[in-house]
């Protein structure tokens, strides 16, 4: 399936294997969604990570909508990755990468912020288009990527401020690191995956603080 590729690829971008496979916690009806997402209309929510604390245990639900898994069976964005499916890829993705921090954190018994959440989404959307669409038709959409991502968006109307200055947050601090990554390692001439996958490595482990301090100190 799909989302388990997309586990796989994270996994191998950040050197980060989570036990656990993000299909047996994978939600598709939105009446699981709890009072919050319901109250703001189920139907437009298209990816949401749900998490109860417990004492001793963590109860971790992905919720992706049925019409972006459907669409994305079709399109197949892992062999051709283009304009058409870039923002689903990215939905689903995001949803990954959110399930495997929140686990892979657990497991270390490290805290992660709602912040640290969408900024190492932010960062894995990014990696993962740049590694799979650079291995097709001659990497072309990886020229523009980084405006596409980071540049060109728009955040749902019915955010409260709070939530849209945290997404906003999010969105410049992994915008400046991608740069960076960018800027030090996807010169068209001079291409270094394995350096851009040791940097995406070492800043996966510093945690909430260590990262917005690197990004900062840039």
């Amino acid at each position: 399936m799909l989302l388990s590729e997309l586990q796989e690829l994270l996994a191998t971008i950040n050197d980060s294997d989570v036990v656990e496979d993000v299909c047996d916690f994978l939600i598709t009806d939105c009446h699981e969604l709890g009072p919050l997402h319901r109250s703001g209309g189920a139907e437009n929510v298209s990816e949401a990570l749900l998490v109860a604390e417990g004492d001793e245990a963590l109860d971790v639900g992905l919720y992706l909508a049925p019409a972006l898994l459907a669409r994305l069976a079709v399109s197949e964005p892992l062999k051709h990755l283009d304009d058409d499916n870039l923002a689903d890829f990215c939905t689903a993705l995001e949803g990954v990468s959110h399930f495997n921090c929140v686990a892979w954190s657990a497991a270390r018994g490290w805290p992660v912020s709602l912040l640290g959440l969408e900024m190492q989404a932010e960062i894995d959307k990014y990696s993962a288009a740049v590694l799979v669409a650079g291995s097709q038709r001659d990497g072309a959409l990886v020229r523009g990527l980084h405006a596409r991502l980071f540049e060109r968006i728009r955040f749902r109307d019915d955010l409260d401020a709070a939530v849209r200055t945290m997404y906003t947050r999010a969105n410049r601090y992994a915008a400046r690191f991608c740069r960076r990554l960018e800027d030090r390692f996807l010169r068209r001439r001079d291409v270094r995956v394995a350096e851009m996958l040791s940097e995406l490595r070492r800043f996966y482990r510093l945690g909430d603080a260590g990262k917005l301090r690197c990004i900062e100190a840039a």
